[in-house]
């Protein structure tokens, strides 16, 4: 058994490379598109992560608030950014 699996890779060894054309390792027009069009698709996300983040602001800190305004404006249980007359999701329920 031993000599048998020896002659078998004696043989696999005598054979010459199958993938050895004279266009072996060459890359096709296809690659090169490829690589092409994820260039110009990564350069459009950069230009258009740029122009958002010059949209936003240096800092995003209040400039107009006390620090701790916020805290105590809310501690009194009212909110000014909610509209008392505002319907509420209890009301919009019918009974049922």
């Amino acid at each position: 058994m031993n000599n048998a699996a020896l002659s078998i890779l004696g043989l696999l060894a005598q054979d010459p490379p199958r993938d050895t054309g004279p266009d072996f390792g060459k890359a096709s027009p296809f690659g090169l598109l490829v690589i092409v069009l994820l260039l110009i698709g990564t350069f459009l996300l950069v230009w258009s992560m740029n122009r958002h983040l010059r949209k936003l602001p240096k800092s995003f800190d209040d400039r107009d608030s006390r620090p701790g305004q916020a805290d105590s404006d809310l501690a009194d249980g009212s909110n000014p950014q909610v509209d008392p007359d505002a319907p509420t999701d209890e009301t919009k329920r019918e009974p049922g």
